[in-house]
């Protein structure tokens, strides 16, 4: 079956289907991973957007029941230049097609993706409609109607966060809270096997509730949309802010920035992939990251209780900052690497460690707060 992809410039390419059947509108996005499809999938950051896939050939080790980052995808549409029907791989349940199809995915092959990457590096992130409808003259106007009429939810972190709060690793020594704004399991995974009882919270939930938990300390997990519209998740941490160690990852790090009172900003077309090579400020080494955002913290925005940790080396992007006397650190980056390469994994034994560290000495409200 043919399938269409308009683009808000009005581009227009002709593909073939390989996934559900209908019409999907959202943000077009590219990811330069060339292994990972199964993660990136079921990545909720990705909720409200549509991944274009750098990599020519998608598929061809299918589907496995151990490397899903949530329950289902929240991604819009899959786009990609040839999906492989015959995967092989001893662990393969299914190929890639029946589980798009399985959860309603539309999902475009056969499409010129470099031509696709280069559009969206020139002219920045934007909106797109997908379909397996018949487009011709007579209804492409119609079409460009409904992709132009498109607004995204900006309440799409409540949409992926869980209803209900639950305990991952009862006997862990570490008594961890963390607020899930889209959570990646390999994130809940990582700390886990560094010993971290984990009570997973809503992204809604109120600070009074983290408080009376008697916590260690409290993860902010990655997650999808623009910061600026989280604003009962910021109140939140404004409230949490001297009173407990904090630490985030990705969005989690947005709204940490904000709440200390710099700035964060749209990147043209984000940084998304398994090869972006980032350098820790303080000691000079340099890791290669796995990644998935769209929104950067504006790195001349800091304020005077803000220390820069680490930068990306493409683009000099602030990805990462401390406060020690509020005991806060966070990073834009994905420390679990999954899928990814794995030299970030030593912030998660790094920050661990600090969780131990913390427990026998409280924080306390800092004066420097007064300066913000």
């Amino acid at each position: 079956m043919l399938a269409t992809l308009i683009l808000e410039d009005g581009t227009v390419l002709r593909g073939k289907s390989f996934g559900a059947q209908g019409t999907s509108v959202g943000e077009i996005v590219f990811n330069t991973s060339m292994v990972g499809y199964q993660e990136i999938l079921t990545d909720p950051s990705y909720a409200n957007q549509i991944i274009v896939m750098t990599y020519p050939e998608i598929g061809n080790y299918g589907l496995n029941d151990d490397d899903f980052e949530s329950e289902k995808p929240r991604c819009k549409g899959f786009i990609v230049k040839n999906s492989c029907v015959n995967d092989s791989h001893y662990k393969s349940r299914q190929n890639i097609s029946t589980y798009l199809k399985s959860h309603g995915i539309i999902g475009i092959e056969g499409l010129d993706t470099r031509l696709l990457t280069k559009k969206i590096r020139e002219f920045g992130t934007m909106n797109c409609l997908i379909t397996t409808e018949n487009v011709d003259n007579n209804n492409l106007s119609e079409k460009m109607e409904q992709l132009n009429a498109y607004e995204a939810n900006k309440d799409v972190v409540l949409e992926v966060s869980p209803e209900n709060s639950f305990v991952l690793n009862e006997n862990g020594d570490v008594n961890l809270a963390m607020i899930d704004y889209g959570c990646k399991t390999g994130i809940t995974d990582s700390l886990c096997a560094r010993g971290c009882k984990i009570t997973v919270f809503p992204a809604n939930v109120d600070s009074e509730t983290i408080l009376r938990g008697n916590f260690d300390s409290v993860f902010l997990s990655n997650g999808p949309g623009n910061p600026a519209d989280c604003k009962i998740e910021v109140q939140t941490l404004e409230n949490l802010i001297g009173k407990i160690p904090l630490f985030g990852i990705c969005l989690g790090y947005q709204l940490l920035s904000i709440v200390l009172g710099a700035k964060t900003y749209k990147l043209k077309y984000g940084h998304r992939g398994a090869n972006h090579p980032v350098v820790n400020l303080l000691d000079k080494k340099v890791m290669m990251t796995s990644q998935n955002h769209g929104y950067a913290v504006d790195m001349d925005s800091l304020t005077k209780i803000m220390e820069p940790t680490y930068k990306n080396l493409n683009d000099d992007t602030l990805e990462g900052f401390r406060s020690e006397s509020l005991k806060i650190e966070a990073v834009q980056f994905h420390p679990e690497a999954n899928p990814g390469p794995t030299d970030a994994a030593v912030i998660f034994d790094d920050w661990v460690q600090k969780m131990r560290e913390y427990k026998k000495a409280p924080v306390r409200k800092a004066e420097e707060m007064a300066s913000l």
